[in-house]
């Protein structure tokens, strides 16, 4: 470590294969605490590079325990996280929209670093048991066509960084990694992100996949749709700078989004979504986020017919019903 920290330090930047080699490391425990915390607060100060990324992920993706749920077609919605804005969980009730519209949602996810409440933390508040058993997994997605994969039962490198990550409390390149490196390889994206850059490296990545995907940014900052401003959507089709208006929403203010302060309000947030008795602002932005994801599944179809299965999915109660038959 010691040899990679005086490169890191002299602003020199890893081969994908050194970057490789060192997370692999990480995720087989070599380093201690003080190692580790120090390698990732490099990339606090400095860019990340395309390179450097892909070592990251690929070393991930080969030391994760995988999971093959093949026999569906499925999406993964996640965000980066790391904006720093504290916004309800969006993504995650956006899945929960999608499963309730009859798309099959294998979704990673982990607790919150630098907001309050991450999905895997309101998930387990409300009940839900994480697993890495396939056979609960794959029963879970025929059911309710939702599963979650909490990243540390299949990611040994994440669980070690886990602690360290939240003493940091800030947002690292392990937040890019996420969306990234989903255990059940799905074949649909929707992701967001909390910069231009990360959006235009998970393009570079994810274009030369055979995914679809929708990469979502907020200009104001925000890692989705947050409909307080205009907002960028990357996907195989190219790439846009849409405003809230022309996907049909009005513009809304940042509190109108707020995802609380404690982990029972923004439990309670999501139940009221769910059940269809939040705000039009909370409904609005899961709608919107819901739509684009939607789109990944069926791009012969306008965002606005999107927007419509994503609506029926909430008003007809489906998105909840999905959502109940998972907590047992």
């Amino acid at each position: 470590m010691k040899a990679t920290l005086d490169k890191l330090f002299e602003h020199q930047k890893l081969t994908e294969q050194d970057a490789y080699s060192i997370l692999t490391q990480i995720g087989k425990g070599d380093f201690n605490h003080s190692q580790i915390a120090a390698f990732l607060t490099v990339y606090l100060m400095r860019n990340i590079s395309v390179e450097e990324l892909t070592g990251f992920r690929n070393a991930l993706l080969d030391l994760c325990l995988k999971v093959d749920l093949s026999e569906f077609n499925t999406i993964d919605v996640c965000g980066t996280g790391g904006d720093g804005k504290n916004t309800f969980n969006i993504s995650t009730l956006s899945a929960f929209v999608i499963a309730g519209a009859g798309y099959k949602v294998a979704k990673h996810g982990n607790y919150g670093v630098s907001s309050s409440c991450g999905s895997s933390n309101v998930l387990e508040y409300l009940g839900y048991k994480f697993t890495n058993d396939e056979s609960i997994l794959k029963r879970q997605i025929d059911e309710a066509s939702f599963c979650m994969m909490h990243a540390p039962l299949f990611h040994p490198a994440m669980a070690k960084v886990g602690p360290i990550r939240k003493e940091l409390g800030m947002k690292t390149f392990f937040n890019m990694l996420g969306p990234l490196v989903n255990p059940s390889f799905p074949k649909n994206q929707l992701v967001g992100v909390f910069n231009l850059e990360i959006a235009r490296i998970y393009n570079y990545l994810l274009q030369n996949s055979d995914k679809n995907y929708t990469i979502l940014h907020s200009l104001d900052g925000y890692d989705e749709i947050s409909l307080t401003g205009n907002f960028k959507a990357i996907s195989n089709k190219g790439e846009t700078l849409l405003t809230p208006e022309i996907i049909g929403f009005k513009t809304q203010n940042q509190e109108d989004i707020f995802g609380g302060e404690t982990i029972q309000e923004a439990a309670k947030i999501f139940i009221d979504v769910l059940k269809d008795d939040s705000t039009t602002q909370q409904k609005n932005v899961v709608l919107a986020n819901s739509s684009f994801a939607i789109q990944c599944f069926e791009p012969t179809k306008t965002l606005e017919e999107c927007k419509g299965i994503a609506l029926e999915s909430i008003d007809s109660g489906k998105a909840h019903q999905s959502f109940k038959k998972l907590i047992v």
